[in-house]
């Protein structure tokens, strides 16, 4: 099921611009993950602007991520927790450190070592990339978001995107007049909306 989330999270970026790198093809569940598999996904947008001017309202707006943000991120590492029955809370945060395992020093400095790519001239400096979670939700009641945001922001995390999010867009961006054979996901929420099946009022739901 992981790699089916992974595609889930790929098919988005790839539909909004970004060159899109999946580690790996598995699921580590029998032994501890190495350096190289705590990150899911390698992101890169090449129209995004190397050096962003950064404001107030950009600093405190911008840790959880709309589809209308992503365009301003120029790399970034990312990890897919898909606990879609689960929502994530200060407890859960304190007590699965496993969550962020990917922060961890040699970590990042692996991360470092994928974005050196000969076939893309990326930013000279590497450390720039942003570090995203994709999550199904935060908790929508104060003071447990607030608690929750400030808890991954210590930790290292510089935003989040949830799995509504992702959704709601592909949803929207699918055309029913382009065939997605290359893609079983993009193909079938073609086929859904050719039949009615998944309407615009619907995406309310994803808010």
């Amino acid at each position: 099921m992981s790699r089916f989330d992974e595609n889930i999270v790929r098919e988005y970026f790839e539909l909004n611009g970004f060159f899109v790198r999946q580690l790996r093809k598995y699921q580590v569940q029998s032994r501890k993950k190495r350096l190289d598999e705590e990150i899911d996904l390698l992101i890169y947008n090449p129209k995004a602007p190397k050096v962003l001017k950064k404001t107030q309202d950009s600093e405190v707006g911008s840790f959880q991520l709309f589809s209308r943000d992503i365009s301003s991120i120029r790399q970034a590492i990312i990890v897919v927790k898909a606990w879609h029955s689960s929502r994530f809370t200060p407890a859960m945060l304190r007590s699965s450190t496993k969550i962020f395992d990917f922060l961890k020093k040699d970590v990042l400095h692996k991360a470092n070592q994928y974005f050196e790519l000969d076939e893309i001239e990326l930013d000279a400096d590497k450390q720039s990339f942003k570090k995203i979670l994709v999550i199904p939700s935060l908790p929508s009641g104060e003071p447990h978001r607030s608690e929750s945001i400030l808890l991954l922001k210590e930790k290292g995390v510089d935003g989040i995107i949830s799995f509504g999010t992702i959704l709601e867009s592909l949803v929207k961006n699918v055309e029913v007049n382009h065939s997605y054979q290359k893609s079983d996901l993009l193909q079938m929420l073609r086929i859904l909306k050719i039949y009615d099946m998944v309407k615009e009022p619907q995406l309310s739901f994803f808010d």
